[in-house]
């Protein structure tokens, strides 16, 4: 292929992308390239929206437009009192595609890679903290992967909510060592939402 700047530039770029790689990169610039009008300049446009008018809650850690509320922390008039806290953001929407949970969703935007970082203040631990004791949380479901950083965070998180009064729940059966939320199908979670156990003395 010819040496050009621009597509090499975008190559690194799309490259770093999840499941891309150069290959998979040049074949997507070729497809833009030669859909200028139907692909390239509407995906221009909506990246230019998004990355303009999109930002992470500092509440609950979703997604949300700056020129509105935030859905997730929005009060409803059936309040659901309880929070399902996952590391990221496709793990909330693999949760909500699968229809097996109604409630709250408190996303840390990742986990603690050691269990003495405890000063780490990417993640949303603090404010889901607040959360509970404000909302009047009744159980905390944790929603995180069976990853050894998974398991370390939600020990953390246990233990940072271990003098509030609130039920502390973890998936169950159908979570595979080791998996993550995001790459299960809807029947493992489903399985994994009905049969979570209580980590506080709690039967469900």
């Amino acid at each position: 292929m010819q040496n050009i700047h621009e597509i090499e530039e975008l190559i690194k770029l799309i490259s770093k992308l999840p499941g891309l790689g150069p290959k998979s990169a040049r074949r997507i610039i070729l497809k833009l390239i030669n859909n200028r009008q139907e692909l390239m300049k509407p995906m221009i446009g909506s990246l230019n929206n998004v990355f303009k008018n999109i930002s992470r809650c500092q509440n609950c850690g979703t997604l949300k437009s700056d020129s509105s509320d935030c859905n997730n922390c929005k009060s409803s008039k059936v309040k659901p009192n309880t929070i399902c806290v996952v590391e990221n953001i496709a793990d909330q929407w693999s949760i909500e595609n699968s229809t097996v949970y109604q409630g709250y969703f408190h996303i840390l935007g990742g986990t603690i890679t050691d269990i003495h970082d405890r000063n780490n203040t990417n993640l949303l631990i603090d404010s889901l903290i607040q959360r509970v004791k404000k909302d009047k949380i009744e159980e905390v479901i944790l929603a995180t992967s069976a990853t050894v950083e998974g398991q370390t965070t939600a020990f953390y998180i246990q233990d940072s909510l271990k003098k509030i009064n609130v039920k502390i729940s973890k998936l169950a059966q159908g979570l595979p060592v080791g998996g993550e939320i995001e790459n299960l199908d809807d029947g493992t979670l489903i399985s994994a939402f009905k049969n979570r156990k209580g980590l506080n003395g709690n039967n469900f």
